[in-house]
């Protein structure tokens, strides 16, 4: 439990949502050692891309539209200030992964 503690510590530093991680089982290894896998999760599962979908939707923005693109999903909007309260919104809600905003602009 240290261990995974130091590693929560390290990527905090490095600015890694702790949302990324997924930890595994401890295993008690041999000698009164400890093992535990920890994986690092990448890109957004088609089940939270209809879900991210369905809340754009639910938004009621009209000017809003939303599709999945492989791993990410893609917002698309006619004014800034319809994609700023998006991603507000987005910030707001409680979603078991990270999400980052990229490439904004007019």
């Amino acid at each position: 439990d240290a261990l995974y503690d130091l590693l929560e510590e390290k990527m905090v530093k490095r600015s890694v949502s702790l949302k990324s991680l997924d930890p595994g089982k401890v295993e008690v290894a041999s000698h009164g050692s400890a093992r535990q896998r920890v994986a690092l999760k990448a890109g957004i599962s088609q089940e939270i891309g209809k879900k991210i979908n369905k809340m754009v939707k639910d938004m009621g923005v009209k000017s809003l539209s939303s599709s999945i693109q492989g791993d990410q999903v893609r917002v698309t909007g006619k004014q800034r200030d319809d994609l700023q309260s998006a991603i507000a919104f987005f910030k707001e809600a409680d979603m078991d992964v990270p999400l980052q905003f990229t490439n904004f602009r007019d």
